[in-house]
């Protein structure tokens, strides 16, 4: 079958092992000094390990692949004790895999296996709830008033999913489905005041910062999975006037090119001002 899964680059991967604890699936182990996928029924495909890799090895394609397994994977969970056990139910329930969940769950009390509350556990990299996708149905509350001399002007968030940051986004999120897409700059809705209206409404909003953040070819092979995957409809970028910004396009441009899709992008640049340039 053709399903989503994580692929190594070998030349990347430095052996580091810090992608290992992100799985507690048990897909990965390190050999001969790279990371490597042990078996494909074992990686749920869900990318936790993606956050984990220091310089971008790791990313999740489409490829045909065994089946994922949950009875074969609680097999290593059970025997590698009540810790992983948390950390797999956590990583399901936050990634909203609510069959494997009870499935899982059903394994453990099948041999009579403790099952553990998770509510009060702590976030973990790639498994916190911040990081879950959600789909969002914002209504204006009353409080969501702003006054501005003798006008009473109503405002809402027009924000439609979470998460936003693209390291996070799940490239199977179902919100992503033929989405008009908003690419964004970080530092856009902190200098552009009208940023909800003018620009998130109607859009599924991707933000990253092309000078700051680390990973860039990862996110440009992220951003051309979702091209390719995903039907996109329309790519609408903003970013600020500053050069450095300018990098968003780039990264877009390449990540269509990879894609091997061709999509009109509309590029809005915001001045430090806050006008739309």
């Amino acid at each position: 079958m053709k399903r989503q899964i994580i692929t190594i680059d070998e030349r990347k991967c430095n052996g580091c092992g810090k992608c290992i604890p992100g799985c507690p699936e048990g897909a990965l182990q390190l050999i001969d000094g790279k990371a490597r996928l042990i078996s494909d029924l074992f990686c749920d495909g869900l990318g936790a390990c993606l956050g984990e890799c220091p310089v971008g090895a790791i990313s999740v394609v489409e490829r045909e692949a065994e089946p994922y397994d949950e009875e074969q994977v609680m097999e290593n969970i059970v025997k590698a004790g009540p810790n992983t056990i948390r950390a797999h139910l956590k990583h399901l329930q936050d990634h909203g895999q609510k069959e494997y969940f009870n499935q899982a769950v059903a394994i453990l009390k099948k041999k009579g296996v403790p099952v553990p509350k998770l509510e009060e556990e702590p976030c973990r990299s790639g498994g916190c709830p911040g990081s879950a996708a959600r789909y969002l149905q914002p209504e204006l509350q009353d409080n969501e008033l702003i006054n501005r001399g003798d006008s009473t002007i109503p405002v809402r968030s027009e924000l439609r999913q979470w998460p936003v940051q693209l390291h996070l986004i799940n490239l199977s999120a179902p919100y992503l489905k033929q989405a008009d897409l908003l690419i964004s700059a970080d530092c856009v809705p902190f200098a552009f005041a009208d940023f909800h209206r003018k620009f998130v409404k109607g859009k599924v909003v991707i933000t990253f910062c092309p000078k700051l953040d680390q990973g860039i070819e990862n996110y440009i092979d992220k951003l051309a999975r979702i091209f390719s995957l995903q039907d996109i409809r329309s790519v609408n970028i903003v970013r600020m006037e500053v050069p450095c910004c300018g990098g968003i396009e780039v990264i877009v441009e390449k990540a269509l090119e990879k894609a091997g899709v061709s999509r009109m992008v509309r590029v809005n640049v915001i001045s430090i001002a806050g006008e739309i340039a």
